[in-house]
């Protein structure tokens, strides 16, 4: 309907100067009530516009509010479903462009893309009552129109390629902007904010400089728009001029002409900036259609499996085995190694996992979701209540309240700093708390979801010793029962732990207690006691 309000709209506008010049002849020939039907015309035609012109604007904000808000949706529920491969598969600035300028551009193409429509039905409009008026006049319209769109087509494509360059840099310094906001207590810590504030300077003058390129060819386009529909008028009011001497044009016709020339830089400008935003809108779509074109990392089989009785939790890729109701600890010699074996237990990658013999890869993506829960030692905490924040669900499944959650994490003393308490706003990623609070509260996240089979990664790395061996002592007897897994190279945790499994070059090499590693495997003991072999000898 926008078109179609659109072109009611500027038809009626390019038929105003057509009613003034019958009007003009009328009083040429002193025809009075032609005089005054020309004007009801003329008044009949403004009430049109008025009219159709709210219709068109209300369409249009419609329709750019509704292709900017649905491009998010899509986006943001791709990428709930991409889950934890988003952030391996794009950098975070893409993902925040998309939600700023890119959704912009494609609103705005959907917001012209009525006008400029309509601008090509009133240019045929346009032409056919002037050819009826003067066939040369008719003629310069079909044939100058196409000519001078093609002259300023020449400037899109410098400007298509700038712009794709522009939002290239753009993504990559948003990028850059969050991995410095993420880090910065880390690098005010090892002394590299200013290292990497000069590297974010940088690149943001290069960004700036890019933007600078891009405005030259943008106002170069702009500066088109006006001077090249103003030769187009000058020429044609100069031919109008002289068919009207010569007497092949009436006074009302040549006033007509002069209306009607006038009148074309409306559909002409509308023309320019309607190829301007469908350049932009196809850069960001592009940008958008790249994100939606990411799969997930796992996805179900036509038929999944039912969840089958409780049993061993095998990866056979590390020889890992995990019985029902174990707390098992699992050091492993390289740290890269840990997060890679939680995410194929996860199945957040297709791998040779099996529970109770079952294939992961043959059950149901949400069936596993729900029963083995992985605890990345670096999830972020979302803006809003803490209260929401940690229990996302609602509360656990089985039985775990906030206030018991809150007690095994040791996370009482952040709590209660709060002015709030849990009722406190937080911002995105916690960054008001310290290292060690927000990986508190993120166990307090996990402990309320109550999984029967948890899987943490380094849960008590940023925390102090003291605030470690009581969190560890509170977990084993919170879980026992309960099959728990915890990637961590702590002698503290580990010691709490009904077995360890120690994991070298991603194969698991030994398993048991402890205290009983620590005495029969020296690998195992320089790791957790960070005293490798020469050092023991030496001392």
């Amino acid at each position: 309907m926008g078109i179609v309000w659109a072109s009611v709209w500027m038809v009626a506008q390019a038929l105003m100067p057509a009613a003034v010049g019958r009007a003009i002849d009328a009083v040429e020939a002193r025809d009075e009530g032609r005089l005054y039907a020309w004007s009801g015309v003329l008044l009949g035609i403004a009430v049109l516009i008025g009219f159709t012109g709210i219709m068109r604007h209300r369409n249009a904000v419609a329709n750019f509010l509704d292709s900017a808000f649905r491009t998010i949706q899509l986006v943001t529920r791709h990428a709930a479903r991409l889950g934890a491969v988003l952030q391996r598969r794009i950098a975070s600035g893409e993902v925040v462009g998309v939600g700023t300028s890119d959704v912009d551009a494609i609103g705005s193409t959907l917001d012209i893309t009525a006008r400029g429509c309509a601008s090509v039905v009133t240019l045929a409009v346009v032409a056919v009552v002037l050819l009826q008026m003067s066939v040369p006049l008719g003629l310069l319209v079909l044939i100058g129109v196409p000519l001078l769109m093609g002259l300023v087509s020449l400037l899109l494509r410098p400007l298509h390629r700038r712009q794709n360059a522009y939002r290239e840099l753009q993504s990559g310094l948003a990028d850059r902007a969050v991995d410095i906001a993420s880090g910065l207590r880390v690098l005010r810590g090892i002394g590299g904010e200013r290292s990497f504030g000069a590297r974010y300077r940088r690149e943001s003058q290069e960004l700036r400089m890019a933007g600078v390129r891009t405005a030259r060819i943008e106002s170069m386009l702009e500066a088109a728009q006006f001077l090249v529909p103003g030769f187009f008028v000058a020429f044609g009011t100069w031919l109008a001029a002289r068919f009207a001497l010569d007497g092949r044009l009436t006074v009302g016709q040549m006033v007509s002409f002069y209306g009607y020339a006038a009148f074309l830089t409306v559909p002409l400008t509308t023309l320019t900036e309607f190829a301007d935003r469908v350049v932009r809108g196809h850069v960001a779509a592009r940008r958008v259609v790249r994100v939606l074109g990411l799969a997930p990392g796992v996805e179900d089989r036509p038929d999944p499996l039912a969840w089958p009785a409780p049993g061993d939790l095998v990866d056979r890729r590390s020889g890992l085995v995990i019985r029902p109701g174990v707390q098992l600890g699992i050091a492993c010699e390289d740290p890269q190694d840990a997060p890679a074996l939680a995410d194929r237990l996860g199945r957040y990658e297709d791998a040779d996992v099996f529970y109770h013999d079952v294939p992961l890869a043959d059950l149901a993506v949400a069936d596993v979701r729900e029963r083995i829960l992985v605890a990345h030692h670096d999830a972020g905490l979302f803006s809003g209540p803490l209260r929401r924040e940690l229990t996302p669900g609602g509360g656990g499944r089985g039985g775990v309240d906030l206030a018991q959650a809150v007690e095994v994490a040791c996370a009482a003393d952040v709590i209660d700093a709060l002015d709030e308490g849990l009722d406190t706003e937080i911002a995105a990623r916690g960054r008001e708390f310290s290292g060690g609070q927000v990986q508190r509260l993120r166990l307090v996240r996990v402990l309320v979801a109550d999984p029967q089979t948890l899987v943490l990664i380094e849960p008590t790395s940023a925390v102090d010793a003291h605030t470690e061996a009581r969190i560890a002592g509170r977990l084993a007897a919170h879980r026992r029962g309960r099959t728990t897994v915890v990637a961590t190279t702590s002698p503290l945790v580990l010691d709490t732990m009904d077995e360890v499994a120690y994991v070298q070059d991603g194969k698991v090499m030994a398993v048991g207690p402890h205290r009983e590693l620590l005495a029969n495997e020296p690998g195992y003991a320089a790791l957790v006691t960070r005293v490798d072999d020469d050092e023991e000898g030496n001392a």
